[in-house]
């Protein structure tokens, strides 16, 4: 009986942990497909990762792979300017406070025009 010599990296990665390995990395990328198509952005970007570590024990070599999906990041909210007033906060800034006071009346605005 002949041994059989495996060349191929993805045929070794469906055989390590009886299969098990590549179970998880199919279920990571279809995590990674989902979350893309369901991104409310046009343009997003994901990234699966595969290490696989060897280590050389004697007459043997052990290999550890290991699979790790990068979803998309969902785009931050946008910030939004408050001044400070009063000990609080407000949108609108001091300086057009009096934009929003309502109608004034027009004597009141002749009186200041006269004192300034």
């Amino acid at each position: 009986m002949s041994t059989r010599v495996i060349r191929s990296l993805f045929q070794v990665l469906g055989l390590n942990s009886r299969g098990r390995f590549e179970e998880k990395a199919n279920s990571e990328m279809q995590r990674l497909i989902e979350a893309l198509q369901e991104h409310p952005e046009d343009k997003a970007k994901g990234q699966l990762t595969v290490t696989i570590d060897f280590v050389k024990l004697g007459d043997r070599i052990d290999m550890k792979p290991s699979v790790k999906a990068k979803l998309p990041e969902e785009k931050g909210f946008a910030s939004t300017a408050f001044w400070p007033v009063e000990g609080g906060l407000s949108v609108q800034h001091p300086s057009q406070s009096d934009m929003f006071a309502g109608p004034r009346d027009s004597a009141e605005r002749s009186r200041a025009s006269e004192t300034a």
